[in-house]
């Protein structure tokens, strides 16, 4: 499970309960940050954990015929500037560029992103969606997934 604005000043590894918690560093006012929650019975087939940015961060796992990349992200809202939103969907492209296209990657966490039913988007989402009309990020979250 991936979690956003965990707002800790500094990353490292904690255990609690069943979980192993990773967790990154925030910005320097102590916002954002993200964190990923990996199960004790799982933990063994962690191969990596990366925090890219206090944006985005993934942790690999091994799997049987592919390795599975989970995506933790906390995108911009609506209400930011472009230039902000353009360069955090561009910084998750890198991310996902640096991945072999066989490996299963999930995407986790909040993209603030409304995807809505036009016709143009039904190849990548399906004939169901609860919103009318996609916003910007909705956009850039499909076109990522293209």
């Amino acid at each position: 499970m991936g979690v956003q604005d965990v707002r800790w000043d500094k990353g490292c590894t904690v255990r609690a309960g069943d979980c192993n918690f990773f967790y990154g560093r925030g910005n320097e006012n102590h916002q954002l940050g993200t964190r990923v929650f990996v199960h004790h019975r799982i933990v063994s087939a962690v191969k990596r954990v990366e925090f890219v940015s206090d944006r985005v961060s993934y942790i690999v796992l091994r799997g049987r015929w592919f390795n599975i990349i989970v995506l933790t992200v906390h995108a911009p809202s609506e209400e930011k500037s472009d230039d902000s939103k353009g360069s955090s969907y561009e910084e998750l492209q890198q991310v996902l560029d640096n991945f072999p296209k066989y490996h299963m990657k999930v995407l986790l966490g909040d993209v603030i992103a409304k995807v809505g039913r036009e016709n143009i988007f039904k190849p990548t989402i399906g004939n169901e969606s609860l919103i009318q009309d996609s916003n910007g990020n909705g956009v850039r979250i499909i076109n990522l997934a293209t």
